[in-house]
């Protein structure tokens, strides 16, 4: 029984057929990485905004309070001071809290805004329950200062009260620039309190 013999294949095709064979291919390295300005984070407006606002509240309660404080003035051995007036002392409290927290705020706002992004709306959660609360309390001290002041300058003909200013021209001028400068921080809380609200509502899942 003849063995099939298989045919010997030629040198020159076994060549051809091992040079027609493609290369494995080669791991091509990705190119470095560049960072682009488009890849840098975004900046939080609404907490940059947060945290000026805050500022400019600390600065008007402090500003408020140092004019009243100074607002002493003598006349013919009778002075004039805010702690004579029950409202001025409530006035004078009211905005001094307002400057203890307003510093607070901003410090708690800015570690929040720069360190821990994510943080920021659970402090904004905290924050605007105080906001609205001293909102109020300022906004009523504010309130009757400017009473004070007013019947100070006018007067009360119906009681007899008379002008006041008319004597203590610098008290009254100190008064009234500080019952303004309230005035303006109880603006500054209102703005502060639509743009928590504002913030807030943003990180509400839609």
């Amino acid at each position: 029984m003849a063995s099939a013999e298989t045919p010997a294949v030629p040198e020159a095709e076994a060549e051809a057929v091992v040079e027609s064979t493609p290369p494995p291919p080669t791991e091509v390295e990705p190119p470095p990485e560049t960072k682009t300005a488009g890849d840098s984070p975004s900046i939080d407006y609404l907490g940059l905004g947060e945290v000026v606002l805050r500022f400019l509240l600390f600065a008007s309660a402090v500003v408020a309070v140092v004019v009243i404080v100074t607002s002493e003035q003598t006349k013919n051995s009778r002075p004039a001071k805010f702690n004579y007036s029950p409202a001025l002392i409530y006035f004078v409290a009211a905005v001094s809290v307002l400057g203890l927290y307003s510093i607070i705020t901003t410090l708690f706002s800015f570690y929040a805004l720069i360190l821990k992004p994510g943080f920021f709306p659970q402090v904004l959660s905290h924050f605007i329950i105080v906001d609205v609360l001293l909102l109020g309390i300022v906004s009523a001290a504010t309130g009757s200062a400017g009473a004070i002041a007013y019947t100070g300058l006018k007067g009360n003909s119906h009681l007899g009260w008379g002008k006041v200013c008319a004597v203590y021209g610098k008290f009254c001028r100190y008064v009234g620039a500080s019952v303004a400068v309230s005035l303006f921080a109880s603006v500054v809380l209102a703005f502060l309190v639509l743009l928590s609200v504002y913030s807030l509502s943003k990180k509400i899942p839609k």
